[in-house]
């Protein structure tokens, strides 16, 4: 499977997207192109071929994390020479309310797994982390098997498991 997602850029309707969550409607409406320029962050949007809408977006930008919050499972496996573990940052992930129930969270999140797969082959990173903004995100990453970092909100998929997706 290749990608299903393409780089935002100004032919695609983005004032026309509503996912009802007032902050991610307003990042792609007002921030992403800023960011985009800025390479605060790149966004990748999904467009129905029928209706020229988009069905949705997320975003990814390089991070890290301080060792002391990757689990301790985890933390075993990594040098400690390394306080701070790159990581890829799963920013907004949004559907847009006219595609939602029809599995286009799923598609847009393997997309981005698969993409930042590919990207760790290039540019290490130890895991994807996302930052949920509310319950119904975080029970949507953990249905996915993302694991909540302790004392900071955010979760983490590692890219060991992320690799035995797609090899």
């Amino acid at each position: 499977m290749d990608e299903l997602t393409e780089n935002l850029n100004s032919n695609y309707r983005k004032k026309e997207f509503s996912c009802g969550k007032e902050m991610l409607d307003n990042y792609l409406h007002k921030q992403a192109n800023q960011d985009i320029k800025r390479k605060l962050s790149a966004c990748f949007v999904l467009n129905d071929k029928e209706t020229d809408l988009l069905k949705g977006y997320y975003t990814f930008a390089n991070n890290s994390l301080a060792q002391e919050l990757i689990p301790e499972g985890f933390q075993k496996k990594l040098p400690n020479s390394y306080k701070s573990i790159p990581t890829t940052l799963l920013g907004p992930l949004a559907v847009n309310n006219r595609f939602q129930k029809q599995g286009v969270g799923k598609l847009l999140l393997v997309d981005a797994l698969k993409r930042s797969y590919k990207i760790s082959k290039s540019i290490a990173s130890f895991a994807v982390v996302v930052d949920p903004i509310d319950e119904d995100a975080e029970r949507f990453y953990a249905k996915y098997g993302f694991i909540k970092l302790p004392d900071s909100g955010k979760m983490f998929l590692p890219m060991n498991t992320i690799k035995t997706l797609f090899e």
